[in-house]
């Protein structure tokens, strides 16, 4: 057993990185993947754009109609008036698949639908309601001005604009406009894949009958949603006892599959008896940090081995929560090729009351949307998971500031 003054773990936690200097250490130490993905649109939901998108033809390709009605020139309506209609010879129709195929000249109208071709001499529409056919004319209520409820060619996006910026994360109405200037896939950044470790002889997983004082698995659930919020993916977690030797093996496979690119390890990352994982990383590969200036997720490591990097997540969840948002979500960024920003929606609300903080670390405060304001659900209690259940969201409380005073405005990531 190492003396208190060699151990890893005890080396990290008498001087805590800040979380600044955290972020800054994985974003050095991680390599983007370099791989794309192509996918098909129907598949392409949430991914992340990784090049951006120049619209190769213009939307729309041609002059259409806006709207049902008829197809005019638009100074043949001028003179019409409810109580004196313009009559105009009703030429033909256009379809949006069978377009007129005349140039329209005279006192004639083309009946159209809308997304129908415009008509050749046409230049606007006459709203169905203000028209009326019978015998072969159409007597037109009201005037219409040159280009009214026409789509002209590449008002939505002309060619060469740019659609969608790398980075952006696909939204259905995204897809529809890639559909719409002809994209069938779409390169995305690949969505790096982690190996979900959760250790300690006390947890179990749902379901399974519980012995006296064992606690059912709730990290690797969470684990496997956030990855997917921020784009990444996971095989099937495993649940592995407090074996040094065992977890050794467990971390050196996996680390030396080719189908992972990071490692998340949950339990045993602090500085008991039983927290093999920081000691473990330094022995395999290298411990890279091991303790933030943040709470409640303190006890955090970060290491790399093989080139692939791992970290060591408490077990308490809310610390699991905090230290996978605020580092190891970023990572999956890193990995991606993309800018470190976050898949949260942000605000900013007043405070209903008070926010407490220490200085000197940085403060994952969860936090209520109210009618009064923005009200603080807990600063403290890292294995109470329904704290953040309760909450909407967030705030980041820098590590020099002793909280915020009610009324302050502060900005909330909502979850």
């Amino acid at each position: 057993m190492p003396s208190p003054h060699d151990d890893v773990r005890m080396r990290g936690f008498r001087t805590r990185v800040s979380l600044e200097e955290a972020r800054k250490r994985i974003v050095d130490a991680v390599s983007p993947l370099g791989a794309t993905d192509e996918v098909p649109l129907r598949e392409a939901l949430g991914r992340i754009l990784a090049a951006g998108v120049d619209a190769p033809r213009p939307v729309p390709a041609f002059d259409r109609a806006a709207m049902d009605g008829w197809a005019v020139e638009a100074s043949r309506t001028f003179p019409a008036t409810a109580y004196d209609p313009v009559v105009l010879e009703v030429a033909g129709e256009s379809l949006p698949a069978a377009p007129f195929g005349e140039t329209l000249s005279g006192a004639r109208a083309v009946r159209i639908m809308t997304g129908a071709p415009l008509p050749a001499g046409a230049d606007a529409v006459v709203p169905a309601e203000f028209a009326e056919e019978a015998r072969g004319f159409v007597r037109i209520a009201g005037a219409v001005t040159p280009g009214k409820h026409v789509g002209r060619v590449g008002e939505d996006l002309a060619e060469g604009d740019l659609v969608l910026p790398a980075g952006h994360q696909l939204r259905p109405q995204d897809l529809g406009i890639l559909a719409a200037v002809g994209l069938e896939k779409v390169e995305v950044a690949p969505r790096p894949r982690a190996a979900i470790l959760a250790t300690g002889d006390e947890i179990v997983k749902a379901g399974a009958r519980l012995s006296p004082f064992q606690v059912y698995d709730a990290d690797t659930p969470m684990l496997v949603g956030l990855l997917d919020r921020w784009g990444g993916r996971s095989g099937t977690p495993s649940l592995q006892p407090d074996d040094a030797a065992r977890l050794r093996r467990v971390l050196s496979r996996a680390a030396a599959n080719a189908a992972v690119d990071l490692i998340l390890v949950t339990g045993g990352s602090s500085v008991g008896t039983e927290d093999q994982v920081p000691g473990l990383l330094a022995d395999l590969g290298e411990l890279v940090f091991h303790g933030v200036a943040l709470r409640p997720a303190g006890p955090v490591g970060f290491g790399v081995i093989e080139g692939k990097p791992i970290f060591a997540l408490p077990g308490n969840p809310v610390s699991c929560l905090c230290a996978f948002d605020l580092l190891v979500g970023p990572c999956i960024r890193r990995l991606q090729g993309m800018p470190a920003t976050e898949p949260y929606r942000s605000v900013r609300l007043p405070l209903a009351r008070r926010l407490s903080s220490v200085a000197g670390r940085a403060d994952y405060a969860r936090v209520a949307l109210t009618e009064k304001g923005i009200e603080p659900v807990a600063v403290s209690g890292a294995s109470i998971l329904s704290t953040a259940v309760r909450a909407d969201g967030w705030v980041l409380v820098p590590p020099g500031v002793e909280g915020y005073e009610a009324g302050e405005v502060v900005e909330v990531r909502l979850y």
